[in-house]
């Protein structure tokens, strides 16, 4: 039963963590101008306020804050296609100079999929910016339009271990 605690209690303090670090050093709540200076001079514009993101998205996106930080879309945004996607990763995240990137709709149907491009050398660990225009159809059927933008880990090793991606909720136009 100790176990268990002691197991329970760091999995809360590595999330209290993780959200901390992200509403401290990447979430500016304060401003809605002003960007918020990450690492050598990158910046990167604020997301929505923390009271219109629900709070499993924002502590998904603070989890995975030390590998990927996605600059457009923001969470909740309204997009079209083609839909320029834009962050930083660190070099790991990608392969070839390169990630995967999926759109799906509310129901998981993936409508849209395409690369993203490092604009740096990608051979390192640090976070490297990257860019991308993904195209995407959502179906006239659709009842609801809104939907999720997946940013993937490369993985070309096939092995599950190796998975890793970042999901951002979006509403379409």
């Amino acid at each position: 039963m100790k176990t268990f605690l002691g197991g329970l209690l760091v999995v809360i303090a590595a999330v209290s963590i993780g959200i901390y670090t992200f509403s401290t050093f990447v979430y500016d709540r304060d401003t809605d101008t002003e960007p918020v200076v990450l690492d050598e001079g990158l910046e990167m514009e604020n997301l929505p306020a923390a009271n219109q993101v629900p709070s499993d998205v924002m502590a998904q996106i603070a989890a995975k804050s030390e590998l990927i930080l996605v600059r457009n879309p923001t969470p909740l945004s309204v997009v079209s296609s083609p839909l320029q996607v834009s962050g930083m990763a660190r070099g790991q995240w990608y392969f070839e100079g390169s990630f995967p990137v999926t759109v799906t709709d509310w129901d998981g149907l993936i409508i849209g999929e395409g690369f993203v491009t490092a604009q740096a050398d990608w051979m390192t660990t640090e976070f490297v910016p990257f860019t991308g225009e993904i195209t995407f159809t959502v179906p006239p059927e659709t009842p609801y339009k809104r939907g999720i933008i997946i940013f993937q880990k490369d993985n070309p090793s096939g092995l599950s271990q190796n998975d890793d991606a970042l999901e951002i909720p979006v509403n379409f136009e």
